[in-house]
């Protein structure tokens, strides 16, 4: 796949737009698209007497057809205590999940395993079908990759274009390379895995990538809630390197100036949502977003929505 450089011809240039503080509200409504739930439209999942999950009422009342795999009650849908192992409860709950997926209940079955607990570093009370976790609400991770170049022109930064046929966000734009965080996989490996899948980054530069920090957010969606967390990370490229899509989730991939970058998460919707805050992110880390402009501390907050909500949540469950 060819490599496109695209020119900045419109807009401000960045010495402006950092001086002025104008573009800051539209950064701050990239994050609340990102942030929109409704509390009362679910009730506790818990594995083990511990809350991992949000299920939507409905999806609540599905769940009862299995009274040995989940406890459904009105404020929260436990799984059996009988289940006493997470090798016990992913067996029982995957045959309840495949019932559904044969049903039309789930889409996109990937069958890859996602871990289901309350923090990254926190051992799996089970792993789920990756297609499941936003039906019972549970924190998915994934992997981002920023790639950029430094050139006599400034800074410039690999964007890619979704495949078409992807399950998730078609034509949308994204990171140069992104994948979810399967189980059983360490989150560098997974990193160089995916840059060679996505972009065709050999693994000797891919581990030059350089963990940088994390966002994270939470959603409602018509399937449930995505109370996700991305690991991003830094990758300076040469500038000869050319992307090439390896398993074809790439439609194609761009080379912009950061000025385009900033003003398309700035005036448009074209990235996928999550994609769109790690961008910002970047923005802040590099100074493109700096201390002294208006809604600073609101996009910091931002890009960490998910603590907050969670906060949020556990107020209303026990207001005292």
């Amino acid at each position: 796949m060819g490599r496109t450089a695209v020119g900045f011809h419109e807009g401000m240039p960045v010495a402006t737009l950092i001086a002025s503080g104008s573009w800051l509200m539209s950064f701050l409504d990239r994050i609340c698209a990102v942030n929109r739930y409704d509390w009362s439209g679910f009730r506790a999942f818990r594995v083990a007497g511990v809350q991992v999950g949000f299920v939507k009422h409905a999806f609540a009342e599905i769940l009862a057809r299995w009274p040995a795999v989940f406890h459904v009650e009105a404020t929260q849908v436990s799984l059996a205590d009988v289940l006493g192992s997470p090798q016990a409860r992913s067996a029982a709950v995957r045959e309840a999940l495949l019932s559904l997926r044969d049903e039309g209940l789930i889409k996109g079955w990937r069958d890859e395993l996602y871990p289901v607990n309350r923090r990254y570093a926190e051992v799996p009370y089970l792993l789920m079908e990756r297609a499941a976790i936003p039906l019972f609400g549970v924190c998915a991770y994934g992997v981002h990759l920023n790639g950029f170049v430094r050139d006599k022109d400034g800074l410039q930064m690999w964007i890619g274009r979704r495949s078409l046929t992807k399950f998730s966000a078609p034509g949308k734009l994204d990171q140069l390379v992104a994948g979810g965080q399967p189980a059983g996989l360490g989150l560098k490996a997974n990193m160089v895995k995916e840059c060679w899948e996505e972009a065709g980054i050999a693994p000797e530069l891919a581990q030059r990538a350089l963990p940088v920090g994390a966002i994270s957010y939470c959603r409602e969606t018509s399937q449930g809630l995505r109370p996700d967390v991305i690991f991003n990370f830094d990758l300076e490229l040469p500038p000869d390197f050319i992307p090439v899509s390896m398993d074809g989730e790439m439609e194609e991939f761009y080379l912009w100036p950061i000025e385009k970058v900033i003003e398309t998460v700035r005036e448009t919707d074209a990235f996928k949502l999550n994609c769109a805050l790690v961008v910002i992110d970047f923005l802040v880390r590099r100074g493109f977003i700096a201390p002294e402009q208006p809604d600073y501390m609101e996009i910091l907050h931002g890009l960490l929505a998910r603590e907050t909500a969670l906060a949020e949540y556990a107020r209303r469950r026990d207001p005292g």
